[in-house]
Parts: C-alpha cells; structure tokens; sequence
C-alpha cells in the first residue's frame, strides 16, 4: 500500500483508499484503545469512531505522521470515553458473562502447554490491572512507547506534550506500574516475579 497515495485519494473523496487505510490500521488502533481502556467492547467503539473522526478530518491533515495523527485521535476518543463513563456509568449484564478470549494479548507460538498459556492469561490481566492503575496521562504514554512502540517524538506529536513532559510521564508511568506489579508479584508467574 503506498500510504501517501492513500491520504491523497481520500482527501479527495475516495471511499476505498481510506478503507485501505483503515485495514491496515485498525488492528493497531483497537489495541491502542484496548490498552487505554482495559475494556474491549469500548475499545472496538472508540476504534470505529477514532476513524469516523480520523474521515471527518482528513481535510486537515498535512503530511505529517499519519500512524501519530490517527493515534493522537485515537488517544483523544479514549479520553472522551472515560469523561463519558465518569458522568454516566453504565452495568451491563453482558460484561458479567461475557468471556471473550481474543481480548488476551496474543500468545507467542513456542508456548505449548495450557498451563503456560493459563499462566500468559494472568500476566495478561495483571499487566492491564497495572496499567488501569496509571493516571490516563501516563498511561497513554506507557502504552504508545511500551505497546505500540513510538518514539518519543511520536508520542509528543499523538499526545500534544512537550518531549520532555513525555519523558518525565513515561518515567512516572513505567515506575508505578513496576511498583504495582511489585505489590502484585506473588500473582505473577515465577519467571515475571520481579525482586526489590
């Protein structure tokens, strides 16, 4: 796909180049917003409306980063989720039953054993307790450097913080989250236990 080609022929009014882009971005954004979530049904709604937003706007995009740009509306979406919960909280009796096992993080190949994969399942959600546990200005940082693998001028860009406001979130960020798994560690496999 040549992604420059893409933004243009959506910028003027090509339904198919931007599907084009939304497939070859949508697995990164659902994850995004999974991790900033902790919620995979919220996650799936806000992915489709970061690119709903991500359309409207294409007009105002300029050639910079377009995986930053899309993220930094991505990241936005999320937090307008979160003020949305906060001021109406919804119970749904289907997140009481609903046991989804796509939500995990994917297991890597050479894992054989159900044990071992049991035991990837409680890392899993023991990770994402910590990173619900972060202020969401740390945790956007945490899992656009940690999970989705942005530089730090990237993040900048997706969060609209200075370079060394990143820097001192991702710090802030990666260290509570390793005093929380401290605090957590005999829930940890033996391998992950982290020692003071």
């Amino acid at each position: 796909m040549d992604e420059q080609d893409c933004i243009a022929r959506s910028q003027q009014g090509h339904l198919e180049s931007f599907n084009r882009l939304v497939e070859h971005y949508q697995g990164q954004v659902y994850h995004l917003a999974y991790r900033m979530l902790g919620d995979a049904t919220a996650a799936e709604d806000v992915a489709q409306e970061a690119f709903f937003s991500a359309y409207r706007a294409l007009a105002s995009f300029r050639g910079q980063n377009f995986r930053a740009w899309l993220f930094r509306i991505t990241v936005n979406a999320c937090h307008d989720w979160q003020r949305k919960r906060q001021r109406h909280p919804e119970r749904s009796l289907d997140a009481l039953t609903d046991n989804r096992e796509d939500d995990e993080l994917k297991i890597p190949a050479d894992v054989e054993s159900p044990e071992d994969m049991a035991l990837l399942g409680e890392l899993s959600h023991l990770l994402q307790a910590g990173l619900d546990h972060l202020p969401a200005d740390q945790r956007s940082v945490v899992v656009l450097s940690d999970i989705q693998g942005l530089s730090y001028e990237e993040i900048a860009t997706v969060t609209g913080a200075s370079l060394g406001t990143v820097k001192s979130r991702l710090s802030r960020g990666r260290a509570r989250l390793r005093d929380f798994l401290l605090a957590h560690r005999e829930l940890l496999p033996r391998e992950y236990r982290l020692s003071r």
